[in-house]
């Protein structure tokens, strides 16, 4: 698991009205180390060429200066077209050092309008990056996106390049040279070409992906890491960009040891849907320091920007070696009883309290007459469960819950919170309409005791907007009690005065998390358990929806006086359906959170499987802090 922190100086470079060659736009950035500076070269693009004929913008490519990789100066041109191939424009930079030169790889045009057939990879090389010593094209055919392993591999120069990519589908593919001059052979890439999907990477998931290389290579104790732009739609006209990662075999950087899932960055900011290029954001390049990974990347084909993260983090994806939520062997801690009223078809979805030393818990029951009702068990180790009810501890009672014909209805998905010696249990309650979220209470003492004397429940939010996946945080910030609550996609929050939810109600949706589209998250998002509260701020796990309908948990750090504030948010899911008992149920695919203890920094996750049962799982908060540093 990790997460990545966008820049607070993004965008780091911006067009120049002042300076032709850069007016119109500046993107798809390349950083390189030389002489104790960081150096980016980018793409820039131009006002229009008055005397062409066509007024067409031409593309050259830029170069800055910087003390600390984000701060530029000295801005200049390095690359403007000169040779016939090259004479409508130079395209995305990617540079790698070898020895004492620097190869830097780019796209040359030759033709306008833009034809497969005019766009090809080419090269220009440098002892400093004041003078060109030489250029060539490098591919006959149609490609981009390619750049050098910064070192030999089996005595041969490397190199990644993206074949295709305006005939696609495009493929990210490897090529090898005995020594540089075999680069600029026809007859090698004639040869090589005609048996090139010998050389692919397998990356593409559907058949309407786009894929292409983003960073040059960075090599880890693990492996090549490669950055690279993930294109899904992308035959319609609702292209969704992302980036992802692969880590290769050092060796043979054509065995592909891990790879992201999928996209773990998409256009969210402003500076990533507004511009030229609307909701677009393209990464071309890399830099590590330390633990810390530097991803260089366009937005909109108008800015450059760059995010972070930790590379242990990525690595751990994608090696798959260490995951911060743990499952219990012994799951399910609770399965369905046939024999038992009232949950013959479900046991899921369970909330938990702790309270002296043991666990409490109130999942989600169904039976064979569809309505859902709370039913109880304890736990002392967190496992193992000692006590269950056999019959209903919670059910409907109320109008709102309750359906006049045959159907799913009842009381669903309990959050609980222990405020000032009482319980509050918040739950969407159903009619079989509008989903909607109630609470009821109950004082700590008659809990312990099991008197089951809740309060008469109470529809807090609107009648007429769908709304589920609340909990009351426990305890007042800014002197407001804070409810999270899920409208329509969006998990948001609103603040009340008191808890007398008779006169005062749910009437706002401030927004905390929404969808990121593109991303495992894409559909819908929706609170899990009541967030903890850490020294760093709160802990919010949530579940996630993609297009795929499987439901994955996430995990946000919310700002500790203002949970609207979202510090940092995972990338990939922490957790997810792999299990039999979570992947086949009454709904698929499923792992779905609502209650979570803190021992000792310890949290134990009780969560229902496809709908059906229920487990349990654990994580360290100093595990999980770690991810969003």
């Amino acid at each position: 698991m990790f997460s990545i922190q966008r820049s607070n100086e993004n965008p780091i470079l911006s067009p120049d009205s002042e300076t032709a060659f850069e007016a119109a736009a500046v993107f798809n950035p390349c950083p390189i180390k030389y002489g104790g500076k960081t150096y980016i070269l980018y793409r820039a693009l131009s006002r229009p060429e008055l005397m062409s004929g066509n007024r067409m913008r031409v593309s050259s490519i830029g170069i800055a200066e910087s003390k600390d990789g984000i701060h530029l100066s000295e801005r200049r041109q390095l690359i403007a077209p000169e040779e016939e191939w090259e004479k409508f424009g130079c395209e995305d930079p990617r540079v790698t050092k070898i020895g004492n030169t620097y190869y830097i790889f780019y796209t040359a045009l030759s033709n306008y309008p833009f034809t497969a057939d005019g766009i090809k990879a080419a090269v220009a090389v440098t002892k400093n990056f004041k003078k060109i010593e030489y250029r060539k094209l490098v591919t006959p055919f149609n490609a981009k996106a390619m750049a050098l392993f910064p070192e030999k591999i089996g005595g041969k120069y490397a190199a990644l390049l993206t074949v295709n990519t305006d005939k696609p589908p495009s493929s990210l593919c490897y090529a090898q040279f005995n020594q540089i001059e075999d680069m600029f052979s026809n007859d090698y890439w004639q040869k090589w070409y005609g048996d090139f999907q010998k050389c692919a990477l397998s990356l593409r998931r559907n058949q309407d992906e786009q894929v292409e290389l983003g960073a040059p290579p960075l090599k880890t104790k693990f492996g090549w890491l490669v950055i690279y732009s993930h294109i899904s739609q992308y035959y319609d006209h609702g292209r969704a960009f992302g980036v992802e990662a692969i880590l290769l075999d050092v060796k043979n950087p054509k065995v592909v040891l891990g790879k992201t899932k999928g996209a773990f960055m998409v256009p969210q900011e402003y500076y990533e849907n507004v511009g030229l290029v609307p909701r677009t954001i393209f990464p071309t390049g890399a830099l590590v320091e330390k633990d810390e990974l530097r991803i260089y990347y366009g937005a909109t084909d108008t800015f450059c920007c760059m995010v972070s993260t930790k590379l242990s983090g990525v690595l751990d994806t994608l090696l798959g070696e260490k995951q911060v939520v743990q499952r219990f062997g012994g799951n399910p801690i609770i399965d369905i009883r046939p024999d038992v009223p009232g949950e013959s078809k479900g046991v899921f979805n369970p909330a938990a309290i702790e309270i002296k030393n043991d666990i409490h818990i109130l999942y989600r029951a169904v039976g064979d007459n569809h309505v859902s009702t709370f039913f109880y068990a304890r736990s002392k180790d967190g496992f193992s469960i000692e006590e269950r009810s056999g019959e209903p501890v919670y059910a409907p009672r109320a109008e709102f819950e309750q359906r006049a014909d045959i159907g799913s209805s009842g009381c669903e998905d309990p959050r609980l919170t222990l405020i000032d010696g009482k319980i509050y249990l918040l739950y969407t309650a159903y009619d079989g309409r509008v989903p909607r979220v109630a609470v009821s209470s109950i004082s700590i003492k008659d809990f312990e005791k099991k008197r089951w004397l809740w309060s008469e429940p109470e529809v807090i939010t609107p009648n007429n907007i769908p709304d589920k996946d609340a909990c009351i945080l426990p305890e007042k910030i800014n002197g407001k009690y804070v409810i999270i609550h899920r409208v329509e996609t969006s998990i948001c929050m609103d603040t009340l005065s008191t808890l007398d939810f008779k006169n005062e109600k749910v009437n706002k949706c401030v927004e905390i998390l929404t969808p990121r589209p593109g991303m495992w998250d894409g559909a819908k998002v929706g609170l899990a358990a009541p967030p903890v509260l850490t020294k760093s701020g709160w802990i919010m796990f949530y579940h996630g929806v993609s297009k795929t309908t499987h439901y994955r948990i996430g995990a946000a750090l919310l700002d500790a006086n203002d949970p609207s504030r979202v510090l940092a948010r995972s990338c990939v899911p922490i957790f997810e359906p792999v299990e039999d008992y979570e992947r086949i149920g009454i709904v698929n695919d499923v792992v779905f959170p609502c209650g979570i203890v803190n021992r000792k920094g310890i949290l134990y996750i009780y969560y229902g499987a496809a709908d059906k049962v229920t487990g349990v799982a654990t994580a360290s908060v100093k595990d999980i802090l770690k991810t969003f540093e």
